[in-house]
């Protein structure tokens, strides 16, 4: 990893954390502890950002009962820059087992970003919070529930939301947002519908976000992805994104998924 990518993970899981944060979070001992109901697990997991002085079977217990009342699974997300590095091995004797694996890829350079031609009937779309969360819902197939607790993190989020919307007529063919401000940008919620798939609408979606996001100012990209999502890695591959640095969970709920 060169020190510019290096500096960007940094930055990059610093710009994650606050793009993620929800209304329903907690600061205990050096956890930070979020119980969105949505489907996102980065809105609904421990971050353990600190070491903290607490015993950790005292915080675990407060934490489970926390998850419990909320109706979740307690989940810790073990990346990188985890503290203490040795809490994974900790959660393991505790018979924590490992969920997910996801990548989060960095481009560290906007360029070569020409503008999307799109088919004739077309078009791209911006709207708000609400609006952009039923449509991810839409495409993912989400309950109620979870839409309402997407679209209740995306409008109190501390970092600015542009989400857009690609439409053939009246019919929704695809989605994605991107994140935050200043020279660094996420890319998050890029979906498309099954029947569309494997005609570059994502890919057109996620330059028009890069092209908007380098108009006011952004130099760098971030996202994350799951590792076996071999379409999506292929397809931000292109737009010149590479591996930066994996994360995963910890779980004892048996049903957590």
């Amino acid at each position: 990893m060169t020190d510019l990518v290096e500096r960007l993970a940094a930055r990059a899981e610093d710009a994650g954390l606050n793009a993620s944060a929800p209304p329903q979070q907690r600061w205990v001992d050096g956890w930070l502890v979020r119980f969105s109901p949505g489907k996102a697990k980065r809105a609904r997991c421990i971050n353990a950002v600190a070491r903290g002085q607490r015993a950790l079977d005292d915080k675990i217990d407060y934490a489970r009962a926390l998850y419990a009342q909320a109706g979740l699974p307690l989940l810790v997300r073990i990346t990188p820059f985890t503290r203490p590095a040795a809490l994974e091995t900790e959660l393991e004797a505790r018979g924590m087992r490992r969920l997910d694996d996801t990548r989060v890829m960095i481009a560290p350079e906007l360029q070569g970003l020409a503008a999307p031609v799109w088919p004739r009937g077309l078009h791209v779309e911006a709207v708000g919070h609400h609006a952009f969360a039923q449509a991810v819902g839409e495409l993912r197939g989400s309950p109620i529930a979870q839409r309402q607790a997407h679209a209740q993190r995306l409008e109190l989020s501390p970092v600015p939301f542009h989400g857009l919307l690609l439409r053939n007529d009246g019919d929704l063919l695809a989605c994605g947002q991107r994140a935050g401000g200043a020279d660094l940008v996420g890319l998050y919620d890029v979906c498309t519908t099954p029947a569309q798939r494997g005609r570059g609408w994502a890919h057109g979606l996620c330059i028009e976000l890069l092209r908007q996001a380098r108009a006011e100012g952004a130099r760098a990209a971030y996202l994350q992805v799951e590792a076996d999502n071999t379409p999506a890695r292929t397809l931000y591959t292109k737009l010149g994104f590479a591996d930066a640095y994996a994360y995963h969970y910890r779980t004892g709920d048996p049903g957590a998924n």
